[in-house]
């Protein structure tokens, strides 16, 4: 009997041998409205493997405008994104907490968690079921981006090379939001939790790797910890050069990590981290993806020599981005069902 697609992910993510390697295509707005021929082309040839359950939280009254429209968007902590790209995020400009002694004035969006509480895990749950797909959790950690969100980038890596007072206890305020949130998905039937925060420069950790050892990861640890105690996997996201805490990573019991692969080193991530964790993807957004055909077919190849194994660790995963050439898009995946 063929493998579900939740079947084909669990087996590769617990080196079960899946059928073939999944799948998993991240798409923004922009490339929706600009390619929809070739966005539905995908989706009809090489379906993803993974899919979520319904929002289940209540609207926001402090979120304002469109995420992805050109102008102004508020989100539901308060943070302000200008934005001069449609179909991308914009960025914030005028940081909520321009001073760390004001940290107090942010107040997370508990009002957004659902009142009913068994009613919301139903909705999960029936979802859930309904679904031959992995499910992820619905909901997405990101307790550095969210801190530079609320300070400004700038002042964030100021405040957490010399931490004071105030930083521990803006960290401690997002964070405790964010443990209320996986609590809950975690007694739901998705078959993983996950959170992100971009980590790395084009060459290195944005932080010394001991800073962030001391603040971050035994935040980290704490989301593992609630997915392991559920028995649900945990997956990460984390832009750029990021194999200085690879190993981290494992340890502290990250199911799988989607990272920009061609930033770093394969060879030594395969060395540091193949067969211990799942590489969540991904094929290079700056040089392949706007590339021909032929180069996407290459880079999936590379990926393949380093971190292929049959019994499973490694999905066929990218983000169609501005600036992609649809051609190579398509070749990608086919590419990677050639790959046995």
């Amino acid at each position: 009997m063929p493998q579900s697609p939740r079947e084909i992910v669990q087996r590769c993510v617990t080196f079960t041998t899946p059928e073939r390697v999944p799948r998993d295509l991240w798409v923004l707005p922009y490339i929706s409205q600009r390619y929809p021929d070739a966005v539905a082309e995908l989706n009809r040839r090489f379906p993803s493997d993974f899919s979520g359950p319904p929002d289940v939280n209540r609207p926001s009254p402090r979120a304002r405008g469109d995420a992805y429209a050109l102008g102004e968007y508020t989100d539901e902590w308060g943070c302000t994104f200008v934005n001069i790209h449609g179909g991308v995020i914009g960025e914030v400009k005028d940081p909520l907490v321009a001073d760390i002694a004001d940290w107090r004035r942010v107040k997370p969006p508990y009002e957004t968690l659902h009142e009913d509480t068994t009613a919301a895990r139903d909705a999960i749950n029936r979802a859930c079921a309904a679904s031959d797909h992995f499910m992820m959790s619905g909901c997405c950690p990101r307790p550095w981006e969210r801190y530079q969100f609320l300070r400004g980038s700038q002042n964030a890596l100021m405040d957490v090379m010399e931490p004071d007072q105030g930083c521990a206890q803006l960290l401690r305020v997002i964070h405790e939001f964010y443990l209320r949130e996986l609590e809950f998905r975690a007694t739901t039937d998705v078959d993983a939790l996950n959170f992100m925060d971009d980590w790395g420069s084009q060459r290195q950790l944005l932080i010394p790797p001991r800073v962030w050892r001391a603040l971050f990861k035994p935040l980290y640890k704490d989301y593992c910890d609630i997915a392991r105690a559920a028995g649900k996997h945990i997956f990460m996201h984390s832009d750029g050069h990021i194999s200085e805490i690879y190993e981290d990573l494992v340890e502290i019991g990250v199911t799988a990590v989607n990272s920009q692969l061609f930033c770093m080193d394969m060879a030594d991530l395969a060395r540091r981290a193949r067969g211990r964790i799942t590489f969540w993807g991904e094929i290079d957004r700056q040089h392949v993806l706007p590339a021909a055909p032929a180069v996407g077919r290459a880079a999936v190849r590379e990926v393949a020599r380093h971190f292929y194994d049959p019994r499973g660790g490694v999905i066929a995963q990218f983000e169609f981005t501005p600036g992609s050439n649809p051609a190579t898009a398509i070749a990608i995946f086919e590419e990677w069902e050639a790959v046995q």
